[in-house]
C-alpha cells in the first residue's frame, strides 16, 4: 500500500535526521513553524545552524525530489530561517540552509539520500 504524502513526508524527515546525527550533527527543532512557512530541520554542527528542507519522493514521476525547490519556496525558506535566527538571539552564529533530497525504494531499505549543502545563498 503506498504511504499517504504526510506519511512519506514524516518517513523521510526522519530518515533525514539520522542521515545528519551519523555526519555529527545535532538536531535543535523538527518541523519549526514560522510566518512563513515549516522548517522541517534545525540542526547544528559546531558554530553553524543548518536550516534542513527535506524533500522525499517514492517515484520519479513527478521529477526529482529537489526540483520541488520553486523559487517562492526558496524565498519562504530565507525568510523562515531569518525569523528563526531573530527569534533565537542565542543562536547567533553562521547560517546556511540544505536541502536533503530523500527517494525512497520500493523495499523501504536504504533509501537514496543526496545532502545539497548551502543549497540557496
Amino acid at each position: 500500500m503506498k504511504p499517504t504524502p504526510q506519511a512519506l513526508g514524516r518517513w523521510g524527515e526522519n530518515q533525514a535526521a539520522a542521515y545528519l546525527e551519523g555526519r555529527g550533527y545535532t538536531i535543535l527543532e523538527r518541523n519549526f513553524r514560522t510566518p512563513y512557512g515549516e522548517i522541517d530541520l534545525v540542526a547544528r554542527k559546531q558554530n553553524t545552524v543548518v536550516f534542513v528542507e527535506v524533500k522525499t519522493r517514492s517515484s520519479d514521476s513527478f521529477g526529482l525530489p529537489e526540483e520541488s525547490i520553486t523559487p517562492d519556496k526558496a524565498t519562504h525558506m530565507v525568510d523562515a530561517a531569518r525569523y528563526y535566527i531573530d527569534d533565537h538571539p542565542a543562536s547567533d552564529c553562521v547560517w546556511r540552509i540544505d536541502v536533503i533530497a530523500i527517494r525512497r525504494s520500493s523495499n523501504n531499505i536504504d533509501p537514496q539520500i543526496t545532502h545539497f549543502r548551502n543549497a540557496l545563498s
